[in-house]
């Protein structure tokens, strides 16, 4: 329970924002409840200290303490995911990604990842983005065939032609909207094909391979990366870690990427958040993180089968791990993924639109939804509560279907905002609310 606090304004949005997660239930795929005692690490005496440099070689006194828990920190990593060397310095996702660059290319180099439209991330080479501006990308996407079959949606044969083409010193595999498992074999094939380094990036399913329901990319890749506050379920911080391979490729390959964090790209380190990571690793370790990992992909699994089940369309056709990716321009037209995530956010269930591979709108107003099982597993919800979920959400998309993205960009804000205010209104919205409510008070967030 949080004191008191002199700053009332920033206390009273403290208890909003924990009033809206107790009343609602999250769906974004790509967030979690970290556990009490990770909280309260986060909030311990390691907050105050500066320590730039690695343990054993601080730029400050005092760092007895720090070195000690980042040695823990990095040892249970090694040891968890089976690998050599990590780093767990990076703030976050896309510092560590972009340390990656910095220890194995040259700005202007080409790299490959996979196209944001079709799944990939902002720093695996979109242009909008830092990795899209300073190197060269050429950018794979998924098959254009059978993209809503319950198969592998990649087109190796288009990928490996891409790699013989441009030459690119770094590959990513690795995705932010995939909803299957990834064959890390068949990447790597194409990458050492080339002879360019692979790096996996696990942020999303991290907690699925320690928990043993997704393969790891550890005995195919030469570099993985990973934040640490989704399916790992600890702080909002990042690793990178560098395998075997990685260093048979490259025996310099660990000294590089550490210098490309500190002092390439960071400063101090922030030792919270180191010690959180440290206790999320211990916490993954233990034997009921694996139910808890098994249990989200039965949810994911359940949740998918109801939307389907009411006529929705979901890429790679249902899922394999934590993710769903749904789209809904059959049920509400081209753009309707904004109408969607603003109706659910009204009655409690929160989920992010979408672009979907066969996208026909844009990036901001997209045609899907992308959501989740991890938050929801963590509160203790199994298969029951994911068909109630899923029956909310085809209950929802029933009531938006007189609504559809206007064509004329001008008309756009002015009509979402009228839709907002009728959805508010509407008194079957607001039963499903108070519904969302009671199911989601019997389940406790950390």
């Amino acid at each position: 329970m949080l004191p008191k606090m002199k700053d009332t304004k920033v206390y009273n949005l403290v208890k909003k924002e924990e009033k809206r997660q107790k009343e609602g239930i999250e769906l974004i795929p790509s967030e979690n409840y970290a556990s009490s005692e990770v909280r309260q690490v986060l909030s311990s005496y390691f907050v105050n200290k500066y320590s730039e440099g690695y343990p054993k070689k601080r730029y400050y006194g005092g760092n007895e303490n720090v070195d000690e828990l980042e040695i823990l920190c990095q040892e249970r990593a090694k040891k968890l995911f089976g690998v050599p060397f990590v780093n767990v310095q990076p703030y976050s996702g896309s510092p560590a990604n972009l340390a990656v660059y910095l220890a194995t290319c040259k700005p202007g180099d080409a790299i490959m990842g996979q196209a944001l439209i079709a799944g990939g991330h902002l720093t695996h080479g979109h242009m909008v983005s830092a990795t899209g501006i300073f190197y060269k990308p050429f950018q794979y996407s998924l098959r254009k065939d059978n993209v809503y079959k319950n198969e592998d949606l990649f087109d190796y044969a288009e990928i490996r032609r891409l790699a013989k083409e441009h030459k690119p010193k770094l590959i990513w595999v690795g995705a932010t909207a995939y909803p299957l498992k990834f064959n890390y074999k068949k990447f790597a094939e194409i990458a050492d094909e080339v002879g360019a380094f692979l790096a996996a990036d696990i942020a999303h399913v991290a907690g699925l391979i320690t928990g043993g329901v997704h393969p790891s990319p550890v005995p195919y890749v030469h570099i993985v990366t990973t934040t640490t506050h989704k399916t790992l379920r600890g702080p909002r911080g990042a690793m990178i870690m560098v395998t075997n391979k990685g260093l048979k490729k490259d025996p310099d390959l660990a000294d590089k990427i550490n210098k490309a964090v500190f002092p390439g790209l960071q400063g101090g380190p922030h030792d919270n958040t180191t010690a959180g990571i440290a206790l999320s690793l211990f916490e993954a370790s233990q034997p009921s993180f694996k139910k808890y990992a098994t249990q989200i992909v039965k949810n994911s699994k359940v949740l998918a089968k109801t939307l389907m089940d009411g006529g929705l369309k979901l890429v790679g056709g249902g899922s394999e791990n934590h993710l769903l990716l749904v789209n809904l321009t059959s049920a509400l037209g081209a753009g309707s993924g904004v109408f969607t995530q603003k109706a659910l956010d009204l009655v409690g269930l929160t989920l992010n639109k979408n672009t979907v591979p066969d996208e026909t709108s844009s990036p901001f107003y997209p045609s899907g939804v992308r959501l989740g099982t991890p938050a929801s597993t963590s509160r203790g919800m199994k298969e029951k509560e994911m068909k109630f979920i899923g029956s909310v959400i085809l209950g929802v998309i029933n009531l938006l279907k007189p609504y559809r993205l206007p064509e004329n960009k001008f008309e756009r804000k002015d009509y979402i905002a009228k839709f907002e205010k009728e959805m508010r209104a509407n008194k079957k919205m607001k039963e499903i609310h108070l519904r969302v409510k009671k199911l989601a008070l019997r389940f406790p967030i950390p």
